[in-house]
């Protein structure tokens, strides 16, 4: 990856391009499940996304796998899709972007705080 690709993120559309081309050709229940994969695991994302690529690529191939093999999409998922996802991105503690952003503004606001105090 070239300086110029990290800084546009051309080599992130071109790999969530390639995803999208792999989830067309899953089954219609399988494509429906993809698309609220991709809805629970943005909150788990970083700024870029980057971090969330081999998660998806890896959901992605999970999707394809089960859905050549002919298994039921609700045995493989379960009923909570968003625990599932919860679950790729780091488990139930895994921190969302507003978690992040919420954990940053707690710590400026106490270090103005502290700055009027002391």
């Amino acid at each position: 990856m070239s300086f110029w690709e990290t800084i546009t993120g051309s080599d992130l559309t071109r790999e969530w391009k390639a995803f999208e081309v792999r989830a067309a050709a899953l089954p219609a229940d399988y494509r429906a499940a993809w698309e609220q994969i991709k809805a629970h695991l943005f909150a788990y994302g970083d700024f870029t996304g980057r971090n969330l690529t081999p998660i998806v690529d890896g959901a992605l191939g999970l999707l394809e796998e089960t859905a050549a093999d002919g298994q039921d999409l609700q045995d493989v998922l379960g009923d909570d899709i968003a625990g599932f996802c919860a679950a790729l991105a780091g488990g139930q503690g895994a921190r969302t972007y507003r978690d992040r952003w919420r954990a940053q503004l707690n710590r400026n606001v106490a270090r103005k705080l502290s700055r009027l105090g002391g």
